[in-house]
């Protein structure tokens, strides 16, 4: 859609008014580059140890609060948002903070529905289709309770939490719900060709208002 996808991402940031710095945790050249050039800083390069396949998002969030507490910053609350989020928007931002700051939460990420009951999926073994909870294989879908997963967007969190925590999800953990047309997961061709056109509709629907 004509620009790097990171741009979506810090381009939203930005907008939100809500942080006193946008960063981005690299190690590419490139990437830093195009960074700066939407607006974001770079004020130091991301190790190593946390910039192989095997890293999690928290090793990263922690390392970061640690490079700036050692240039002398510190932040009550940190977002981490994924590069690879062009549905983002500075009002979803400001939804998630409002949440965080007004229920005093550890942490706030977005989540979606699942389209069908977990309850009643299936698995295969030993090439046949086994329920993997046969307990609810006579329950009907409506009467099964409804489940969410990560939208793989962003998180607001309280930093002393997440510092005490090591972790995103604890007993004070929120959500904000949205629908499958506000996000997708992008790991193959299909899923980035599935994203422009969700992508397109909601730029559309952004325009008429």
């Amino acid at each position: 859609m004509g620009k790097p996808i990171i741009a979506y991402s810090i381009e939203a940031a930005l907008k939100s008014g809500l942080f006193e710095e946008v960063m981005v945790s690299t190690d590419d050249a490139e990437i830093a580059e195009i960074a700066e050039k939407y607006g974001a800083k770079i004020p130091f390069l991301r190790s190593k140890k946390n910039a192989d396949d095997f890293s999690t998002t928290v090793d990263v969030l922690l390392e970061v609060v640690e490079e700036y507490e050692a240039l002398g910053k510190k932040y009550n609350n940190i977002c981490c948002i994924y590069p690879t989020a062009p549905f983002v928007t500075d009002i979803k931002l400001s939804e998630a903070f409002e949440k965080l700051s007004r229920e005093k939460l550890d942490a706030v990420f977005p989540i979606i529905p699942f389209g069908y009951p977990i309850q009643r999926s299936y698995k295969i073994e030993n090439n046949s289709l086994q329920f993997f909870f046969p307990e609810f294989e006579k329950s009907r879908s409506q009467d099964l309770e409804k489940a969410y997963h990560d939208a793989g967007q962003f998180y607001f969190a309280n930093t002393a939490k997440l510092l005490v925590n090591k972790s995103i999800i604890s007993n004070s953990t929120g959500g904000i719900i949205i629908n499958e047309m506000e996000a997708q997961d992008i790991d193959t061709l299909e899923d980035w060709n599935l994203a422009e056109v969700k992508f397109k509709l909601m730029k559309k629907e952004i325009d008429q208002k």
